[in-house]
């Protein structure tokens, strides 16, 4: 079968990727989507179950730094579009290992982008899918995509330097670049590591939500649905050249995100839901906040339309109705420093 169009998507087999891929298998029968994975500790074979027998899906497993493998796939497929999104994202781990996200992050962009260039097939459009976090600490601002990139954690530092590279293509080779820079992504399937699934999981657990130092930590999400309308929005208007910030104006502090989820999950009354939360030691450096404008992508035509309180519950669902789909993580591997395992007080009368 021939396919109007062939679309390369980048750690598909990832939480944001596995929605993307699935969207656009579902959604464009005539494309022919291809998803270039390693299957790192973060991803599934499961999140793709639902198209993995589809006609116009195929599956490569590799490494996104491999020169020879990502030549070989732009020289034998007429790739039209690319999404880049195959990452090292763990802010914690990027002070660890920050070598490992320099690799990944950058090599790994300018591998695909050079390849890419010298492909015989013109790409249509490379859509670099980068992070609010590269504008670095937001107090009393909010960023739009002229704001200076000013990164203060390795990640980010990875990402904001493969968004350098995204450009340089542009600007030398008019190479057709997009970059996006969206809040945080949150919804069904995302591995434990990210702050929405680990409080879950530890609440599934039994234990308690541990949060890093005692600043007034807040972020703005935006669920993943939202995330891949914009994506799609971008492929279908997006001017090449530009960068598109995805915010949802969502804010939520990290105390009240704890709060939420224990009563949804563990359901106690308002009283006892600090004793679901334990303040533990914070990471070398950490930013308060990442507050974005969204306007260029809104005159395009998107709107984040799934709320806080229908995203929430979703993604809660999902995790109660999937508790297996993870396996259980030592907290070592879910970079969750110990907690204790909660055990109710004795009351009068119980």
């Amino acid at each position: 079968m021939s396919y109007n169009k062939t679309v390369l998507v980048t750690g598909g087999s990832g939480f944001i990727g596995s929605h993307l891929v699935t969207h656009l298998v579902n959604t464009h029968p005539d494309w022919r989507i291809i998803n270039l994975d390693i299957l790192d500790y973060c991803c599934s074979r499961r999140s793709l179950e639902s198209v993995e027998d589809r006609a116009n899906y195929t599956f490569i497993k590799g490494d996104v730094c491999s020169h020879r493998l990502v030549h070989h796939t732009f020289h034998t497929h007429t790739i039209d579009v690319v999404f880049h999104l195959a990452a090292k994202t763990h802010v914690e781990s990027s002070f660890k290992s920050p070598s490992d996200f320099k690799l990944v992050n950058i090599e790994g962009t300018r591998v695909l982008l050079k390849a890419a260039q010298q492909a015989p097939h013109r790409v249509e459009k490379f859509v670099y899918v980068s992070t609010d976090e590269v504008y670095g600490p937001g107090i009393d601002q909010i960023f739009d995509e002229s704001s200076p990139l000013r990164p203060s954690n390795p990640y980010s530092a990875t990402k904001a330097a493969a968004e350098f590279l995204v450009r340089i293509y542009w600007e030398k080779y008019k190479f057709p670049v997009i970059i996006t820079r969206s809040n945080n992504i949150y919804g069904p399937r995302q591995y434990t590591e990210k702050v929405i699934p680990r409080f879950i999981s530890l609440l599934q657990r039994n234990q308690r939500c541990t949060i890093q130092g005692t600043l007034p930590k807040s972020r703005h999400f935006l669920f993943v649905e939202d995330a891949i309308s914009g994506f799609m929005v971008v492929l279908e208007k997006g001017i090449v050249g530009e960068v598109y910030n995805m915010g949802s104006g969502c804010e939520i502090p990290i105390v009240q995100l704890a709060k939420e989820l224990i009563s949804m999950i563990k359901k106690v009354p308002d009283a006892e839901l600090t004793d679901w939360i334990e303040f533990v030691p914070d990471r070398p450096k950490v930013d308060l906040r990442y507050p974005i404008h969204s306007e260029r992508l809104q005159r395009l035509g998107w709107r984040a339309t799934v709320g806080w309180t229908e995203g929430i519950n979703k993604t809660v669902k999902w995790y109660e109705e999937n508790p297996d789909f993870w396996p259980d993580p030592s907290e070592d591997k879910l970079h969750i420093p110990k907690a204790e395992t909660v055990r109710p007080a004795l009351r009068p009368g119980l």
